[in-house]
């Protein structure tokens, strides 16, 4: 019985971890969204904090330093969509897509370009585990939820922060209106453009954070394509929670199952392909993507670019 219970904490714990970067980058792009700003580069977002969190880490042996770098590389990307679809005007959708590909390509060629082509990977420290006070001592449920790295519990606190913000303050109030109705917000006063500008750093710093995840708590490495399309699995989970950050968390849990599956099949010796497990979470996202269809809730103004003389 004990070795059972062992196995679920243990399984449950893998779950939230492979639930955390695409919690982080999903309640990103969820506040960015809610302000009628669409970035579908959190991939671009993602890998650039990947590829700075590892750096810095590297050079410095200092993960913190890393994580600040990653959230920073973000905001960059983000800044950089930002400006082409907020000042600019540009196709928010172009923009974001054609980010992911220059990210793909930047963060590869600076990687060759520093340690040349070789067949092993550098490697940078990687941030600890540690048991949280008292509820980490809970049976079963303390060992799966509450004995993981700072990313899981800066995931679980984030979630509460941004919940507040939603449901209980000005800010929130502030926010839904920019993104339902900007011509109403600025009549009111709302600087709509600095309040989009705040989003995307916000969406940049929380996806750079989610990037640094890959390098400074799964991995300790880099490599090209570290994230693999987790950025666009991100983006299902602020469809499928409806861009509620309780609702982001769930989606994220429930791909994160089938990612933590697929890994428990791969140490089976089954005798089928590896790639085939690893398509998992992707098939589990094609299907809450049908389950949601009809469903979505979106902002009047999302993707739409405010033109102040249009009032």
């Amino acid at each position: 019985m004990s070795q059972i219970l062992l196995t679920i904490s243990t399984f449950l714990a893998a779950c939230i971890r492979m639930a955390t970067p695409l919690t982080l980058a999903g309640l990103g792009e969820a506040f960015s969204e809610r302000t009628g700003v669409m970035n579908l580069g959190v991939e671009a977002i993602m890998l650039c904090g990947a590829f700075g969190s590892f750096m810095v880490t590297f050079w410095t042996g200092n993960v913190y330093w890393g994580m600040l770098c990653g959230m920073l590389a973000g905001m960059l990307i983000s800044g950089i969509h930002a400006i082409l679809c907020i000042k600019c005007k540009a196709n928010q959708t172009i923009v974001g897509l054609a980010l992911n590909f220059f990210a793909l390509g930047l963060t590869s060629f600076l990687f060759l370009i520093v340690f040349g082509q070789s067949t092993i990977l550098p490697q940078c420290k990687t941030v600890p585990n540690f048991e949280f006070p008292l509820l980490g001592k809970i049976p079963l449920l303390g060992k799966a939820f509450f004995t993981h790295n700072i990313f899981v519990y800066l995931m679980y606190l984030l979630v509460f922060i941004f919940l507040f913000i939603y449901k209980k303050t000005e800010w929130g109030v502030i926010f839904t209106a920019v993104g339902e109705h900007p011509s109403a917000a600025d009549t009111a006063g709302i600087n709509v453009f600095r309040i989009r500008y705040l989003a995307c750093m916000i969406n940049g710093l929380l996806g750079g954070l989610a990037g640094s995840y890959f390098t400074l708590a799964q991995l300790g490495f880099f490599m090209e394509d570290i994230t693999a399309g987790k950025g666009y699995i991100a983006l299902v989970t602020v469809i499928l929670g409806r861009r509620n950050p309780f609702g982001i968390l769930c989606s994220a849990l429930l791909i994160g199952l089938a990612d933590a599956v697929q890994f428990q099949l791969q140490t089976m010796n089954i005798p089928i392909p590896s790639q085939a497990f690893s398509i998992l979470p992707y098939i589990a996202a094609v299907f809450v993507l049908l389950f949601s269809a009809g469903k979505s809730s979106d902002p009047s103004a999302l993707g739409i670019p405010y033109e102040r003389d249009n009032r």
